[in-house]
């Protein structure tokens, strides 16, 4: 079954990530055409060129950007399957999305969807950077902070000579640039926006480049550093089965077409390694995680609060650095944790009698809660494994 590469939402844009990072190009941009026409007029053969390129930037800007939020990063239909009964042994089942996931596919919390070659959920865009969209994504970050350079370029100059419009009037035949308290003001606000943007936006091109030319997405690389850190058998070595050299690992996102090389189920892998090299690490690591889950029981109710100032200061400023969620809990809870914080715990509770019918089966409640407000329960297998995580639970 191949893959459906676009989902089309008509209401993408509609939320605050787009609504600011499209805010944003539009501050910068006007203010930047407004000091142009003043500053270095279109009469001008410089002037008519400077105004092109900079509104090629925005062009170019705007259609990845918009591509990149409208094309998504590709979706594993719900309830998919591998057309080989055999394969499904290898691959992981998503109960939420009641289906298994192909193979470099993540589910998304807030897509509430299995994403393919998920990297990460990128609230600007209103969507996961993923498979699909990852180039699109990737020109966006490259072109913004050129256009913003190119602006900074104009607005810096334009609010010197608005300063100093008297000389340049009195004294100059060039063009004079006359902002006022509000022009002023708008200007300045766009050269901030016009900084920021670079360095935010350019770090991030920076990474997103290393990701491609290594052909891994940033949850790749966390199963890489855990598989190269877990304990296997001396002639056992786990090579990362996408990595195919720079060159080729570029070609696989970037090309003419616009759509990457793989259709999110078969993928171009190195010949040592086959389909499900990392789909089987993924399911020993996950088989290890479970083996050292622990049972929790709540003692003191929680609201799920991100900042639960009941809970004692430490609590608050000591809180997880993480947009993972909270989740609350009540009294008599049972939650299995399966991470350690010195004031927080992270762990997936068990539902209620009362959440087990239709409709809510497919939700789970999984997030951080509180240590103070759970005590660890030990039974007979686990007395001794529990003396010595107790031992071993540091904060990480």
């Amino acid at each position: 079954m191949a893959m459906k590469r676009i989902e089309i939402n008509p209401m993408q844009l509609l939320h605050w990530g787009p609504i600011i990072a499209l805010s944003v190009i539009f501050l910068i941009s006007a203010a930047s055409v407004r000091n142009t026409l003043m500053w270095w007029p279109i009469f001008t053969l410089g002037g008519v060129i400077n105004l092109m390129i900079f509104l090629l930037w925005n062009v170019l800007t705007l259609y990845n950007y918009l591509l990149a939020a409208f094309k998504g990063p590709g979706f594993v239909p719900l309830g998919w399957e591998p057309e080989d009964e055999e394969d499904k042994q290898y691959l992981q089942y998503c109960n939420l999305c009641e289906g298994y996931k192909s193979p470099r596919s993540h589910h998304c919390r807030k897509c509430d969807r299995c994403v393919i070659k998920m990297d990460h959920h990128c609230p600007w865009i209103n969507t996961c950077c993923g498979h699909f969209n990852h180039g699109n994504f990737t020109w966006f970050l490259f072109f913004a902070p050129i256009g913003c350079v190119h602006a900074l370029f104009i607005l810096i100059p334009s609010t010197y000579r608005a300063i100093n419009w008297q000389y340049y009037f009195y004294y100059t035949r060039e063009p004079v640039v006359y902002l006022g308290l509000f022009g002023f003001i708008g200007t300045m606000f766009a050269i901030g926006l016009a900084v920021g943007v670079t360095l935010a936006v350019g770090m991030l091109y920076v990474i997103q480049m290393r990701s491609i030319i290594k052909n891994e997405t940033g949850i790749e690389s966390w199963i890489i550093e855990k598989a190269l850190d877990r304990d296997r058998d001396d002639d056992e070595e786990f090579i990362y089965p996408y990595n195919l050299g720079w060159k080729a690992n570029l070609a696989e996102v970037f090309t003419w077409t616009g759509y990457p090389k793989s259709d999110g189920v078969v993928w171009n892998v190195r010949d040592e390694c086959n389909q499900f090299t990392l789909t089987i690490e993924q399911i020993q690591q996950k088989a290890q995680k479970r083996d050292r889950t622990f049972e929790y029981s709540i003692i003191e109710d929680y609201s799920g609060a991100w900042f639960p100032i009941t809970k004692g200061c430490r609590v608050c400023i000591r809180f997880p650095c993480t947009d993972e969620p909270r989740i609350p809990v009540t009294k008599g809870d049972k939650v299995l944790v399966t991470r350690w914080k010195r004031h927080w715990l992270y762990g997936t509770r068990l539902k209620r009698e009362g959440e087990i019918k239709e409709g809510s089966t497919k939700k789970r409640y999984r997030g951080w809660f509180p240590r103070r407000c759970a005590v660890e329960v030990i039974c007979d297998d686990q007395n001794h494994a529990g003396e010595d995580i107790n031992e071993n639970k540091k904060d990480k």
